[in-house]
């Protein structure tokens, strides 16, 4: 097996808008390229509702997304996906044993919200598979007085077909500024034998799957308690803390389902509404 030259890897982007109009939030400027399309679920009352749909099913070793998303002054609305994205193989194997080159799976994010903008960043899961190379990050720049609420939750594994991720790399970068401060920097870098390493007590226990939530909002320190309770679940062991303005939730499990319990739980609490439907 060999890599996959530069022109059979997809590369997709989606660059949009939020504007309000009257007392409704709507898209605006929206351009797509690649395999990424845009969807606009009609909604009653509520948020905007933005939906990014992947056509390929999937991303593979070398492929690259770019997602863009700006939300004016006095918008509200919610990015999802229509289901969980899966990252297959970045290299075979044999490949990396005789010193084939890895081949990454690079995913950007970039978020901007104007004054008094309030912005749910909800995809949902990222499935890894045996020999998946991710390398993403997420770059927000936010109003004093914006809201932000971002999660991500990563799979480690084709669980439901009984595998786990052995060979691989995630690497994981956030940035948030607040007021054109940095507030927020977090950094993931696991790699090698990926379930072995989630094996170990101090750094996974058994887990197989992990979510973080972080929400920059004025009210997201009267939440802490209301965080905690939610992620008091069985088989899900996780954490909340709260300052200066932004709450950060972490959470692991051995079990995908109970950990995505315990998210759904939290983002509606902290939300005070339901999740898009297509979380259901």
């Amino acid at each position: 097996m060999t890599d996959a030259p530069p022109s059979n890897r997809a590369r997709g982007a989606i660059a949009a808008g939020f504007r309000r109009v009257g007392a409704r939030t709507e898209v605006v400027g929206p351009h797509e390229t690649g395999g990424y399309r845009l969807r606009l679920p009609r909604t009653h009352g509520g948020p905007c509702e933005a939906v990014i749909v992947n056509t390929g099913g999937g991303m593979a070793g070398g492929d690259r997304a770019e997602f863009a998303f700006a939300a004016e002054a006095g918008t509200a609305a919610t990015i999802t996906t229509t289901a969980a994205e899966k990252v297959y193989r970045g290299v075979h194997a044999s490949e990396a044993a005789a010193g084939g080159a890895e081949a990454e799976t690079r995913v950007s994010v970039a978020l901007t919200l104007g004054g008094g903008a309030a912005l749910d960043w909800l995809p949902q899961e990222t499935i890894l598979f045996d020999g998946a190379r991710l390398h993403r990050t997420l770059d927000a720049a936010m109003a004093e007085d914006a809201d932000l609420l971002m999660a991500e939750t990563l799979v480690f594994g084709r669980l439901g077909m009984g595998e786990r991720m052995g060979a691989g790399r995630v690497r994981d970068r956030w940035r948030v500024r607040r007021g054109g401060r940095l507030v927020l920097a977090e950094e993931l870098d696991l790699g090698g034998d990926v379930a072995g390493l989630l094996d170990r007590p101090a750094l996974g226990g058994g887990a197989r799957a992990s979510a973080t939530a972080i929400w920059m909002s004025p009210r997201a320190e009267g939440a802490l308690d209301r965080a905690r309770a939610a992620l008091d679940m069985p088989e899900v062991s996780g954490g909340a803390s709260a300052w200066n303005g932004m709450l950060v939730a972490r959470a692991l499990s051995p079990s995908p389902r109970a950990l995505r319990a315990a998210i759904v739980a939290l983002l509606s609490g902290l939300r005070g509404r339901a999740l898009p439907r297509l979380w259901a």
